[in-house]
């Protein structure tokens, strides 16, 4: 009775179809199967998942060049050359720096520094900046991909794409942007994108950096004629 009972659930249950597709009626009778992709794999569309947990540096730098301006770099490929050139000890302990990022982004021709200043500001130039967020004592490095009037839009390491109340963001950063200075119209064009700002993610912060060495930085206000 028992075995009976189970095969006629398994009739009454929808057909079962391959991992990312669904099965929906047809108009014209039987199923068709539809090709479909999870919330998840839409956060990490346009963000590098982060590998590690000291590296939200190397893969928010990835991030950055690889869906911001045609440069495709992976993380492991970006952690590789920021650990071997960095103070390992120090990157082990810490996770990676600003220093380190701008050091290896002037190995590929990019000319980057931290200014401090507002998200207006940032809105107004209209290019992606790496930020690094205080979450409950613990430091993460994020980029910023687009500005509203009223949120920010992130991609996370950690979580992938999301969006943030500018109310909520700002007591949790320290006012700098980290900024790639040249190649400005690549960025502008990949900058508060309408697909981006459509995936909703409501996953935490995720895993936090440590204390990272920002007075190695030198931190000016952008002039007139740096963008």
């Amino acid at each position: 009775m028992l075995r009976i009972i189970i095969f006629c659930l398994l009739l009454a249950m929808p057909s079962l179809s391959p991992a990312g597709f669904v099965t929906v009626p047809a108009a014209t009778g039987g199923d068709l199967s539809v090709k479909v992709k999870s919330l998840k794999e839409l956060r990490f569309r346009t963000v590098i998942r982060q590998q590690y947990d000291f590296s939200c540096g190397s893969a928010a730098l990835a991030t950055l060049l690889a869906y911001h301006y045609e440069d495709k770099v992976s993380e492991q490929d970006v952690f590789k050359e920021m650990f071997e050139k960095g103070n390992q000890e120090k990157i082990r302990r810490e996770g990676f720096s600003l220093l380190d990022i701008k050091n290896y982004l002037g190995s590929r021709g990019y000319r980057a520094d931290g200014f401090r200043t507002s998200l207006d500001k940032l809105r107004s130039i209209g290019v992606p900046a790496i930020v690094l967020i205080n979450h409950n004592g613990y430091r993460h490095f994020v980029v910023v991909k687009g500005i509203s009037e009223r949120e920010v839009l992130l991609g996370d390491p950690a979580a992938g794409l999301k969006r943030m109340a500018r109310a909520d963001f700002e007591p949790m950063w320290n006012g700098i942007l980290f900024l790639i200075r040249n190649k400005k119209d690549v960025a502008q064009s990949t900058f508060n994108r309408s697909g981006e700002w459509s995936v909703q993610a409501r996953a935490p912060l995720g895993v936090a950096l440590s204390n990272t060495d920002l007075a190695r930085v030198t931190f000016l206000l952008p002039g007139s004629n740096d963008f």
